[in-house]
């Protein structure tokens, strides 16, 4: 597992602390922000859901990513997140939340620009967390969402005001990109 581009290219983070943690995989994660940067986005603050070792907003913020909020409820995981961070020289532009997803989800916070999610392969409340974020104060009109599933997720079968912009699949790892359409009234 390494930093794809950007600052911190080609350092190495660490790994997971245990089998609980299942990190993207590098070739995944190099489709999915080549397909982000397909959208020509402008990424400013980033959030990183369900972090883990903190590999995906670790390389948001290695290419450019003003801010980077990462939510794990592990601990050991928080830690790798947090060695990882000063590893790559960019704990600076950090901030490591040890607690559940849903517990930040009700927090305020200003909106981001970018929202990644890569929990659980088979967790049966992913579409929830996925409706939740999208009708919370975290998000506003063009906010990405960035999610990792396992094939089984129909991610076409999301509501308003997500509206999905890419689904790829790689074996048994797959991403989905949604916009928050801000026609939807979603909170702005």
């Amino acid at each position: 597992m390494r930093v794809i581009t950007g600052e911190a290219k080609g350092r190495k983070l660490k790994g997971p602390p245990n089998t609980s943690t299942r990190p993207m995989q590098d070739k995944i994660k190099e489709g999915l922000f080549s397909a982000l940067e397909a959208l020509d986005l402008d990424i400013g603050r980033v959030l990183d859901l369900y972090s883990g070792t903190g590999s995906i907003g670790i390389e948001a913020i290695s290419r450019g990513a003003d801010w980077t909020d990462f939510v794990d409820h592990g601990k050991a995981q928080c830690a790798v997140i947090k060695w990882n961070l000063e590893h790559t020289k960019l704990a600076d532009h950090a901030k490591v939340h040890q607690m559940p997803v849903s517990s930040y989800l009700g927090q305020q916070h200003p909106p981001y620009s970018l929202i990644f999610l890569d929990p659980p392969y088979a967790d049966p409340e992913i579409r929830q967390t996925l409706q939740q974020i999208a009708t919370s104060a975290l998000v506003e009109s063009g906010t990405i969402i960035a999610l990792g599933h396992w094939p089984k997720f129909d991610a076409s079968a999301v509501d308003p005001p997500l509206v999905l912009l890419r689904n790829r699949c790689h074996g048994d790892s797959c991403f989905s990109i949604f916009a928050i359409d801000g026609d939807q009234g979603t909170n702005e």
